[in-house]
């Protein structure tokens, strides 16, 4: 499709979506991170303050649809994919039913993250990392090569081009996608906790309607960024 960039990372020929899902082709793989489905029921409980609770039936009415473009035989989710681990177990029944529909016929991988470390009581498998071919899928980047991780919610902004978007950014050894869920917020990439990973020629993807390839070097900060309002 026109609107995706397809790109060779550590002999994966992969594909980034304009939704922020990883596809990658040859082994019907796709890839989300930062679900963090039950988050506003997660504020609620925590802090009293109430937002309109439709995040999770959203979060997961767009990776319906990805897997509907895809039909992919295998998804992962990269972890965080729970606001906590009580925001999993207090998830409503028809969210379950429709976790239930699109995992049916597939392989589901849950990678545990720091919002969630350990199994929820939905279907899937459980990992804290998982490998598959030349690819290591983990929560936070570590010092490996080959990996492809999620946490940081990176996003990038062109300056004077409109509000910030969530992005890939990706180099010769590491990958990390943005957040997918709803709800959630960004980190710029020129943030040192995200730039230093990288190497001196990383390249951001922007999301959004059009899946756009920039050079790091030519991305400057952009205007505040929440949620999903680009």
């Amino acid at each position: 499709m026109t609107d995706w960039h397809a790109f060779t990372f550590c002999g994966a020929s992969l594909v980034a979506l304009p939704t922020g899902s990883l596809w990658w082709p040859a082994t019907r793989t796709l890839t989300v991170s930062d679900l963090h489905l039950g988050k506003s029921a997660r504020i609620a409980r925590r802090s009293g303050t109430f937002l309109p609770p439709y995040e999770t039936g959203d979060t997961l009415a767009r990776l319906a649809s990805d897997i509907a473009l895809t039909d992919p035989a295998r998804v992962i989710c990269l972890g965080d994919s729970f606001d906590d681990l009580q925001a999993a177990r207090d998830l409503p029944s028809s969210d379950h039913a429709t976790l239930a529909s699109l995992q049916a016929g597939r392989q589901w991988v849950w990678i545990e993250g720091n919002h969630d470390p350990g199994p929820v009581a939905v279907g899937g498998a459980h990992h804290a990392e998982f490998a598959l071919g030349p690819l290591t899928f983990r929560h936070i980047a570590t010092e490996a090569s080959a990996e492809v991780s999620g946490h940081f919610h990176p996003k990038y902004g062109l300056q004077g081009a409109g509000p910030a978007r969530a992005c890939f950014i990706y180099d010769q050894t590491r990958l990390i996608l943005p957040a997918f869920g709803t709800y959630t917020g960004g980190l710029h990439c020129d943030t040192p906790v995200i730039r230093d990973l990288f190497g001196p020629a990383p390249v951001a993807v922007l999301t959004g309607s059009k899946a756009i390839a920039i050079p790091v070097t030519k991305i400057q900060r952009g205007r505040r960024f929440r949620g999903r309002s680009y």
